[in-house]
């Protein structure tokens, strides 16, 4: 059940200022954000709740923010993210970046907040973050099911001529919904992007009765060449037995396989690519 919220004028309607500091300090209410209260412990939709209340009614969530509460956030936050049509000047609030809307967009309920659609806000990440960053979004956005692939082609043709429409349109035929994890989106898009062919996300090594034994992160499957990034998930001593039964299988199997890290994603990439090449005909 979400907390009831105040604007700091409303709540002096009822009571006083010193009144209001007692209820303070007894927890019965607690101070949501400067100049907002509630009548409970905040939590993440309270906080953003508390956040509109404080912004012009045209305000919306979007990008980042909008993104993770459409179900693909995939990408570090940092600040809460909001938009606002061009018109109206842009508020300075702690914590939060503010952007200014080039095309008019009709906001859409999420967990009852309003929040620009989901196109609109895969695209306006896949055009304004870095390259590397930008097909996760847009993975995660197929993947999450809440937009097709017609629909980000539309949502990119509206943006017309606006900042890195570019590089969202050269990617949108890239995206693939079957990438798990924004990891695997970055090593794939590292490998397209030094000229190998398109390697298949989540490929399924049959065993001898036909039934799926293992999967792969990334794989030419003719080939039998496997592409996996490793994280710190396979430093525990219960996975890194499995990896080692995994990967004998897979060897036994006639599979080759190459691991990478994150200092080979984002310290030397080309090293990936370089790996990779040579294990290609």
């Amino acid at each position: 059940m979400e907390n009831q919220l105040w604007r700091t004028t409303s709540v002096l309607r009822s009571t006083s200022r010193k009144r209001l500091r007692t209820r303070l300090a007894k927890g019965q209410v607690v101070r949501a954000r400067r100049g907002v209260y509630a009548d409970g412990p905040i939590e993440d939709l309270d906080a953003l709740r508390a956040l509109l209340l404080c912004l012009p009614s045209e305000a919306m969530l979007s990008r980042h923010t909008a993104a993770r509460l459409h179900g693909f956030g995939v990408l570090p936050e940092g600040a809460v993210h909001v938009q606002l049509p061009p018109e109206i000047p842009r508020p300075r609030l702690p914590g939060v970046v503010v952007h200014h809307s080039a095309v008019p967009v009709e906001p859409v309920l999420v967990r009852g907040l309003p929040c620009a659609p989901a196109p609109r806000c895969a695209v306006d990440l896949a055009r304004t973050v870095r390259r590397l960053d930008a097909l996760p979004v847009l993975d995660a956005v197929l993947r999450a099911g809440v937009v097709s692939r017609d629909g980000l082609v539309e949502e990119v043709l509206s943006h017309g001529g606006l900042p890195g429409v570019r590089q969202a349109r050269s990617l949108v035929p890239l995206a693939d919904g079957r990438a798990e994890c924004r990891q695997e989106s970055q090593l794939r898009l590292v490998l397209i992007d030094g000229g190998l062919p398109v390697p298949e996300p989540q490929v399924w090594v049959l065993d001898e009765d036909g039934a799926g034994r293992y999967r792969l992160d990334l794989g030419y499957r003719r080939r039998r060449i496997g592409i996996e990034y490793d994280g710190l998930s396979h430093l525990d001593r219960e996975r890194l037995r499995y990896d080692r039964d995994r990967a004998n299988w897979l060897a036994s199997e006639g599979w080759t396989m190459r691991h990478f890290t994150d200092r080979d994603l984002y310290r030397r990439p080309a090293h990936i690519v370089t790996t990779i090449r040579a294990l290609l005909p």
